[in-house]
């Protein structure tokens, strides 16, 4: 029986964890953390279940994403109640602006950006049903052997062919090449900056920058089906970590890893902070590549060609959790808000707001609710103040967090007054509590197409989690914990690995 390890409790990794334990391999999934979920947990402070850091749970639709891991893992479901509208956006430049998932998209956008809005959105729409498409056939992108080359063709060609003319379909290869921004020169203002700081959150980059075809699909997270999460986004790792174990798996939580050990570039075990070594014929890393490195060491980092530091353009994130009485929340106000105060789009310019359920009562104190306030921060200047300046640290730390709050009474007024308990994090926090180096959060910016890495890093060393094809969001990396167990056991001869061709019916049946 092949053992494999697991370092990281993510959902992608969890997801890859959970499909070779129930395939009947060894499996054993090391966490650092107290809670599993990583970026994606949820934590409890005096009394209060605050999601770590993302708080929207999208993928959630009949046929989609986390419908397809719930289904391949023989899972019961998942604890959600569908979000209607999925979120508000306040600019200052008129009403708040409804995210719905159903045919009332189409009356709020045309209120908020006027006919001329009509043809991007169309595009965005179609074009994200194609992308979706593709992410559920699995595609092995990038191919990284001569088989996973065979299969992305024939997957790719089929994906291309446009089926009722059986002509390939141009668009979506131009989409692949060109920044997102083209399909904005009609655009007003307003519906520009709506859809840079939307992209922000869900790419890590404008419209400007974010590929096309990446960019449909990364707008469309309403239409996909969020939820909210009955005891926080954590809930969604709860469930893939018992699936692990009911299928005879471990998760260790308080369970550190310091080393990968290599023997002829094969991983062989993996020791922990207090120098145990746990065996292993595989090991699975989620983490980003730079913490791989790290465990790995200088020459393992180098034979590997693993960058020692997040990318320069990756982003941090700083959080602002509150506890607030409950009388500040009208009883039908949606859950999720995204703030945009000014020019910027980072750093206190947009702030997403998230909202603990009323009816979720094991998230709060009683008579209160936990808010989770959010927005794009670089990691440079915190970690130069830190090391510097630590009373600087510390009052840019409260001037951030007084910000935050400055433009969450926007959508909240009176929040201020309200408030019950104030905990603010920075990167900083992010590495403490994530081991994520430096506190990069969010995944490569999608710039291009090969931004994602390969998850073969080398014999019996993968990769899993944001930094893999589909991407961020829990649904694209669960989607990557299912490719990367389903091209594992391909390897060891327990799968074969197909077209999807089934799932793609459900899927397009599901979004009709």
């Amino acid at each position: 029986m092949k053992r494999v390890v697991v370092i990281g409790a993510g959902i992608g990794g969890l997801t890859a964890a959970a499909r070779l334990a129930q395939a009947g391999l060894d499996v054993t999934v090391l966490e650092s953390h107290i809670y599993p979920g990583g970026c994606a947990g949820t934590f409890f402070h005096q009394g209060y279940r605050f999601d770590a850091g993302a708080t929207l749970a999208g993928g959630f639709a009949p046929g989609g994403p986390m419908a397809r891991v719930a289904e391949e893992l023989s899972l019961d479901g998942w604890p959600a109640h569908p979000a209607e509208p999925a979120m508000l956006v306040h600019d200052e430049s008129g009403a708040p602006i409804a995210r719905w998932a159903d045919k009332r998209r189409w009356a709020a956008r045309e209120s908020a950006f006027g006919h001329a809005g009509g043809a991007f959105w169309r595009w965005q729409e179609r074009t994200a049903d194609a992308l979706w498409d593709l992410a559920l056939r699995n595609p092995p992108w990038p191919p990284q052997t001569l088989r996973e080359g065979a299969q992305l063709v024939h997957t790719g060609l089929q994906w291309l062919m446009d089926a009722p003319t059986a002509r390939v379909r141009p668009a979506l290869i131009a989409d692949a090449l060109r920044p997102a921004s083209v399909h904005l020169r009609a655009a007003g203002p307003r519906l520009r900056r709506f859809v840079d700081a939307q992209l922000l959150i869900a790419a890590q980059a404008t419209s400007q920058q974010t590929v096309a075809l990446y960019a449909a699909a990364a707008l469309d997270l309403p239409r996909r089906g969020v939820v909210h999460l009955e005891g926080g986004m954590g809930a969604i790792a709860e469930s893939l970590a018992r699936s692990v174990r009911d299928h005879g798996g471990q998760v260790l939580l308080r369970h550190r890893a310091t080393r990968i050990a290599l023997e002829r570039g094969r991983p062989v075990a993996v020791e922990l902070r207090r120098g145990q070594l746990i065996d292993a014929d595989i090991v699975i890393a989620n983490l980003p590549p730079a913490n791989i490195a790290a465990l790995l060491g200088e020459e393992g980092a180098a034979a590997l060609q693993l960058r020692r530091r997040p990318p320069h353009d990756g982003w941090g994130a700083f959080m602002t959790y509150l506890g607030v009485d409950e009388d500040l929340l009208p009883p039908d106000l949606p859950l999720h808000h995204q703030i945009l105060k000014h020019e910027g789009l980072a750093e206190g310019a947009s702030v997403f707001l998230s909202i603990s359920p009323a009816w979720d009562a094991g998230r709060a104190p009683e008579g209160a609710r936990a808010l989770t306030l959010s927005t794009h921060t670089a990691l440079g200047p915190w970690w130069e103040l830190a090391a510097a300046d630590r009373s600087g640290y510390e009052a840019r730390k409260q001037a951030y967090m007084e910000r935050m709050i400055d433009a969450a009474e926007q959508a909240l007024p009176g929040l201020r007054d309200a408030i019950l308990l104030a905990l603010p994090g920075t990167p900083l926090t992010f590495q403490r509590f994530t081991q994520r180096l430096e506190g990069w959060v969010g995944g490569f910016p999608q710039t291009h197409l090969f931004r994602a890495r390969g998850p073969r890093l080398a014999p019996d060393l993968w990769l899993v989690g944001d930094s893999i094809f589909p991407g961020q969001s829990t649904a694209a990396v669960a989607l990557g914990g299912l490719r990367v167990a389903r091209q594992l056991l391909a390897d060891l001869g327990l799968q074969r690995v197909g077209s999807g061709a089934s799932r793609r019916l459900e899927f397009e049946s599901a979004v009709r």
